[in-house]
């Protein structure tokens, strides 16, 4: 990995981005590699939570990387029928890792410094949790460059915060700084500094590691799912879900573990 730092420790998976040259915006190969970190780590059991942060950059994402916009327009082909779809492909392309994240069975906490602009929008809408530091800033800057925005942010965010201030931020491409940040819902807690930022995010993901693998997975499954349906068909899913997942060995383990009041053990 050129873009991105990828390591783990117990149990707990921390992908860095990794282009502080270019204050984190991300080109072709970036995109590339978080599509790979992710899929890693959807297929690695001993990972049980990730976070993504921005590393030493001013920014935690400035967004898309001119390069790959110039580079995605040379390469059109002056049929305009195949142009059309190659584009089309090409922007699935570029929504794939944000998905990914999404999609990925472990719990993803974001820590946000500095700008988070553009494509690192779409990144933490993504993510189940996020948390920032005071000079954090978001901005879906996509109006100002004449352009919609087409990798999540407009189809997640409004799960996220209220409608109207969604549109209100799509519309304007104001920035928005971390205390109206929290008080919209946007992130979960807002810090002085990026090291208080950074240690809390690590706790947090400490004691989510501890809990019940299959359990963890099975929640984050679970709460997408109910997003996108009605109450009663999330009732009869989950009654189905843990009809055939409940009776783990896990379950075992945490009922001996209270009983015996000691910390309990899991397979991953």
């Amino acid at each position: 990995m050129e873009n991105f730092q990828f390591n783990k420790q117990n149990h707990i998976a921390h992908v860095v981005i990794n282009r502080p040259q270019k204050a984190n915006a991300l080109d072709a190969q970036s995109w590339e590699e978080l599509l790979s970190i992710f899929e890693q780590i959807n297929d690695d059991d001993s990972i049980r939570v990730v976070i993504l942060t921005g590393g030493a950059s001013k920014h935690f994402c400035a967004g898309i990387d001119l390069s790959l916009l110039t580079s995605i327009t040379q390469s059109l082909a002056t049929c305009e029928g195949r142009k059309r779809e190659k584009l089309r492909k090409q922007i699935l392309s570029l929504q794939a890792p944000i998905n990914a994240i999404e999609a990925c069975s472990k719990p993803v906490i974001v820590a946000i410094h500095g700008g988070c602009i553009g494509a690192g929008v779409d990144l933490i809408c993504a993510a189940d949790m996020r948390y920032c530091s005071r000079d954090a800033y978001f901005t879906i800057k996509e109006i100002d460059m004449g352009m919609v925005a087409d990798l999540g942010t407009l189809q997640r965010l409004p799960k996220l915060i209220h409608s109207g201030i969604v549109r209100e931020l799509a519309f304007t491409g104001r920035a928005v700084l971390a205390e109206e940040a929290q008080q919209i819902g946007l992130v979960n807690k807002t810090f002085d500094t990026k090291e208080e930022l950074e240690q809390y995010v690590w706790e947090i993901a400490t004691q989510i590691a501890a809990k019940s693998p299959i359990a963890i997975r099975g929640t984050k499954h679970i709460i997408n799912y109910s997003l996108d349906h009605n109450l009663q068909d999330s009732l009869e899913y989950i009654a189905t879900w843990n009809a055939g997942m409940i009776l783990s060995s896990d379950l075992e383990e945490a009922f001996l573990a209270q009983m015996q009041k000691r910390p309990a053990k899991f397979e991953d």
